[in-house]
């Protein structure tokens, strides 16, 4: 695996992310943010954000089984939420954790969380970018 996630001494070690992300591989993929839209375009989880979350990292899944990779490859997420506030932290986690089963992959990254005003369409409460490195 080209990617290698550490919490370093001398900095918190949260259970939800990793502080660094260290990359050997020789492929840099970066992947458009992805929404909560299915295989035909269908808006997936109107108004949950859990549904949304968990269908942003099933496409992120997709798109990097596609070219070889898996969410194993993953280097760095960011992610970009409608709205947000700490009480959407358990929504936010229920998705992941709900990707994480169907995918069967540990999804816990080195993560950017930012809040947003509005994305791209008004019904999405959610977008996640990722980068990652293949061998």
């Amino acid at each position: 695996m080209a990617i290698t996630l550490v919490n370093p001494d001398g900095l918190p070690k949260p259970d939800v992310y990793r502080q660094l992300s260290i990359a050997t591989g020789s492929r840099l993929v970066f992947l458009a943010g992805q929404v909560a839209r299915d295989v035909e375009g269908r808006k997936v989880g109107e108004g949950d954000l859990a549904a949304q979350v968990e269908q942003c990292y099933l496409n992120i899944g997709t798109a990097l089984a596609e070219i070889g990779g898996s969410f194993g490859d993953v280097a760095k997420l960011t992610i970009y939420v409608v709205d947000w506030s700490p009480d959407k932290m358990p929504l936010l986690g229920e998705g992941v954790a709900r990707a994480g089963a169907k995918l069967g992959a540990d999804l816990v990254k080195p993560i950017t969380l930012l809040g947003v005003s509005a994305l791209g369409e008004p019904d999405l409460l959610v977008e996640v970018e990722a980068t990652a490195v293949l061998d």
